[in-house]
């Protein structure tokens, strides 16, 4: 462990990139290989959850960058440091969306645990960041439950 802060917080969001990219690339696998009667939906839902993971993915890794950290930006890296596990299957919609509901009340909950670290180390830029993060997983999970309803 370091005794520099901003590393500290860099070391936090690499994780956090780590795992956004995960599932950025489990849900456009979705998106690209969900059948059924649900296709027209899921196929747009899952477009849209992955469009914006991208355009978060790199927020992330410039705020690593103004932290004085490299971002990982490796397959090997992403493995070492997400939790998000990969799906090499191509389950049912209905499966891909419990496991998609699981993946981001998961990231929702890093986050918070994300928000509370970068908040120790007084870096309430992140801390911001992550917060939006946060609340566009849990909006992710409203939104597929209530499909699911």
């Amino acid at each position: 462990m370091t005794n520099d802060p901003k590393q500290r917080c860099a070391d936090v969001l690499a994780r956090i990139l780590a795992d956004t990219y995960v599932l950025y690339l489990k849900t456009h696998n979705f998106h690209w290989n969900v059948e059924g009667e649900k296709f027209r939906a899921l196929h747009e839902m899952f477009e849209g959850q992955y469009r914006d993971m991208w355009d978060a993915l790199d927020e992330l890794a410039e705020r690593v960058r103004a932290l004085g950290a490299y971002a990982p930006g490796t397959p090997a890296k992403f493995a070492a440091l997400a939790t998000i596990e990969a799906n090499e299957e191509i389950p049912s919609a209905d499966q891909m969306i419990r496991e998609l509901i699981a993946d981001h009340e998961a990231m929702a909950d890093m986050l918070s645990k994300a928000i509370k670290s970068v908040q120790e180390e007084a870096d309430e830029a992140s801390a911001g960041m992550l917060a939006d993060r946060q609340t566009a997983h849990e909006k992710q999970v409203w939104m597929m439950k209530a499909m699911t309803a």
